[in-house]
């Protein structure tokens, strides 16, 4: 069986390499190791290999088979293995699937029975995903991760005989993959180490840029795949340095041709002025952001506000504009919340524009702290919006900051 194994695992890669050349690639980085029965019920990845249970792939179709290997080869390329941080690892393990499964489903593969797929999860991350599962969860991974120690397998002792699932005895001498003896296939390896995990997050990083460039010059990196690899290229930047970044662009949009003295020579070299700048910060009152949450985001404008010499007008809105706004602060004024809003209800991004209309009020920038659930204007106004997002929604026009 071992034999038809090989050949059904093989064919399956080169089906996705063909098909679905971004997937492909990602799967030819992972040697395919049969692990034994013991420990392995499905298929297994600790981020250097792919280990499977022969019967478990035996009884897949060769569909079900490309897909297995592709989610095990997207958990690698997303990094999974070093993402998890102070989470619950069982929970963890959960959304990282929740967060494949959609993907490899929307980009046509087959799922196997079993597979986790909640389409209210659809196009969000596993962090995303992780605090919307209960403590109490009962879902689990169609496949093993085995990044981390794991304390019910590591004290459990099996049978008696020695042969507990995920000893660390008889996995550490056989990281690379040799069956044990008796041809039962190989143990289950250890954890990685942190130089490992570091190691490995570059080389992924890598192999999915160069997978998705071999993708695109085939013409077959569907859009979905298109924007994950884009997205999670790009660099990484705190929501914080971007705020900083706009808000000092804006702040230094002119420039100063000062007759030099005498001393500098006779050219006149042109320098960047900074001048007053007014902005605009609209809070979303609608009760999915929480008063911490805007303090938070109030006190990093207050901390810029003065390196840009900024005038900030504040206002605050869910179906409707707050009654007892706005509420201004000059230059050298401390910018705070005024008071608790805890208003509720639902989210209309109509009015706060109509107001600036209405005030012929046209800022330099205006900065909305929402969860972009709600209804846009039509139009985008003629000044820049920068949106400060908590959640996933999208926003039509403007600028759009991920906040968590």
């Amino acid at each position: 069986m071992s034999d038809d194994i090989a050949t059904k695992l093989s064919a399956a890669a080169t089906r996705l390499i063909l098909d679905k050349p971004f997937l492909g690639a990602l799967v030819l980085r992972l040697p395919m190791i049969e692990a034994d029965s013991e420990w392995c019920q499905t298929t297994a990845t600790d981020a250097r290999a792919l280990y499977y249970n022969p019967d478990y792939i035996d009884a897949l179709s060769l569909e079900q088979t490309q897909f297995v290997l592709a989610h095990e080869a997207l958990h690698c390329a997303l990094s999974h293995f070093s993402r998890r941080q102070h989470r619950n690892r069982m929970r963890w393990d959960v959304a990282c699937d929740l967060a494949v499964n959609p993907l490899l489903i929307h980009d046509g593969l087959k799922p196997p029975p079993g597979t986790l797929h909640l389409v209210e999860f659809d196009g969000m991350t596993a962090e995303e995903i992780y605090p919307c599962l209960d403590e109490n969860n009962n879902d689990e991974p169609m496949d093993q991760h085995l990044y981390d120690n794991d304390d019910k397998q590591q004290h459990s002792s099996g049978d008696g005989d020695g042969k507990g699932k995920g000893q660390q005895g008889e996995s550490s001498g056989d990281q690379g993959g040799q069956g044990k003896p008796g041809g039962q296939g190989a143990a289950q390896p250890p954890p990685l180490s942190e130089a490992e995990r570091e190691r490995l997050t570059v080389q992924w990083r890598q192999r999915m840029a160069g997978a998705a460039q071999q993708a695109m010059q085939a013409g077959k990196l569907g859009g979905l795949m298109a924007r994950l690899v884009d997205h999670l290229l790009q660099p990484q930047l705190p929501w914080r340095m971007l705020l900083a970044r706009y808000l000092t662009a804006a702040g230094r949009d002119d420039y100063n041709y000062t007759r030099p003295s005498r001393r500098e020579g006779d050219a006149i070299m042109p320098s960047l002025r900074s001048s007053q700048l007014d902005v605009a910060v609209l809070l979303d009152t609608s009760g999915s952001i929480s008063d911490a949450e805007m303090r938070e985001f109030i006190a990093e404008i207050d901390a810029i506000k003065a390196q840009v010499r900024a005038r900030i007008v504040l206002h605050a809105c869910d179906s409707e504009l707050a009654a007892d706004g706005p509420w201004e602060y000059d230059i050298w004024e401390s910018f705070k919340l005024p008071r608790e809003f805890n208003d509720g209800g639902g989210t209309d991004f109509k009015p706060p524009f109509v107001w600036l209309d209405d005030q012929e009020r046209r800022p330099d920038l205006l900065i909305y702290f929402t969860d972009a659930e709600g209804s846009f204007p039509e139009r985008e106004p003629a000044y820049p919006v920068l949106w400060l997002v908590k959640g996933k929604a999208k926003v039509p026009w403007g600028v759009r900051i991920q906040l968590n």
